[in-house]
């Protein structure tokens, strides 16, 4: 029997859940129901939302805003390392290109 194939869409809610923006669903759900998600910027107030692979999402968590791009959609919580595969840090900085010296 061939494995399932993952999903085309996932919960708003349950995804920032499995990605560890928020230790449990119920703190995810009411982080987007306080209007503090937006998605493709737009702002989104319903938990259920559906995200897919692709949608840019920024989120407001302990006063700081964060801007990721969903990269995957996950099938469980796992691991941090595992975590940190469901999206790509939109506000991480650019590396450095090999010799070049940092900005002072």
């Amino acid at each position: 029997m061939p494995p399932p194939e993952p999903p085309l869409s996932l919960r708003l809610d349950k995804w920032l859940w499995q990605a560890r923006f928020c230790k449990t669903r119920s703190l995810a759900a009411r982080l987007v129901a306080d209007g503090k998600v937006r998605v493709n910027s737009q702002r989104v107030t319903k938990p259920a939302t559906a995200i897919r692979i692709g949608d840019g999402i920024v989120l407001v968590l302990g006063g700081q805003i964060r801007a990721v791009r969903v990269a995957a959609l996950g099938s469980r919580r796992g691991p941090a390392t595992e975590a940190r595969g469901l999206y790509l840090d939109l506000d991480a900085p650019a590396p450095l290109e090999h010799g070049a010296e940092p900005d002072k």
